[in-house]
């Protein structure tokens, strides 16, 4: 009799989600996993299967006299590797025997500890007042006048050097100065003088420590000219630039000029028998 294969087409419904691009959707999958490594590279030997490539399915087909075909297919079970995991700790073990022991450097003492800390904190600030003070004194020295310039600012004048009824001119702080060794006669002509005469009112007392010595800055108080000594209506000191006229005592008494003579700061030395002007 003979035997007729049956053979039947059916349409099975997908059960593998496809991604838009063609590709299968298997998120479990690893495609990144590299292939243990076997004898023939098909990922089967000792290791066992491959975690990327999907179970391929095993059986057997068999004929029976009736003549249909009878398939059988069997997935055999998949291999399971097991790990052991160790859990894993940074945590110092108290009594780990490569922990160093620090109980010896521990102070034995908290009130010496503390004493020690005040004590470096109280150097530390002495150094640092004695280092600013050398600091602000050097800056200081620095903006103090130089040695010539302390040099004009006192001038020394030996007043035995100077006769009665005459004239010197120093120079102090760039200006002339004017020293008269006046006599008694003059002393007496500028004690005399009506103060209300005088553009500006000063007696003669008042501009002289001794009555003697009369020192004044050789500038006239109209634009600053150099007037003449020993010249002038009033016998005193006489500007030619604009006319002004100065008493024996160094007052305005004609001309433009609005003030008297000014007098500079000096003082005798009594010991040397000097004047010592500024």
């Amino acid at each position: 009799m003979a035997s007729y294969a049956v053979r039947k087409s059916l349409n099975l419904a997908p059960t593998v989600r496809a991604l838009p691009n063609g590709i299968p959707s298997a998120p479990r999958l690893n495609f990144a996993a590299r292939a243990p490594s076997d004898a023939h590279g098909h990922g089967h030997g000792a290791a066992g299967p491959r975690v990327d490539v999907p179970t391929r399915l095993t059986g057997t087909i068999t004929s029976p006299s009736v003549g249909l075909v009878s398939k059988t297919f069997v997935a055999p079970p998949p291999t399971t590797h097991l790990h052991q995991r160790l859990i894993h700790t940074s945590v110092a073990v108290k009594d780990a025997p490569q922990v160093p022991d620090f109980t010896p450097y521990h102070p034995k003492d908290e009130t010496t500890n503390r004493a020690m800390s005040y004590f470096m904190v109280g150097s530390l600030g002495v150094l640092s007042a004695s280092v600013a003070q050398s600091t602000i004194t050097g800056f200081l020295e620095s903006m103090a006048a130089s040695a010539d310039v302390l040099a004009l600012a006192k001038t020394e004048v030996q007043l035995a050097s100077i006769p009665e009824g005459k004239n010197v001119i120093i120079k102090w702080r760039g200006k002339p100065v004017f020293i008269r060794h006046r006599t008694l006669d003059e002393i007496e002509e500028a004690r005399t003088v009506d103060l209300k005469a005088l553009r500006d009112p000063q007696r003669d007392e008042d501009r002289v420590k001794k009555p003697e010595w009369l020192v004044m800055l050789g500038v006239c108080t109209h634009l600053g000219c150099v007037p003449i000594g020993e010249s002038g209506d009033y016998g005193g000191w006489f500007c030619p630039c604009h006319g002004s006229h100065y008493d024996i005592s160094g007052r305005a008494r004609k001309g433009p000029a609005p003030l008297n003579l000014e007098i500079p700061p000096y003082d005798f030395n009594e010991a040397e028998g000097k004047l010592i002007v500024g």
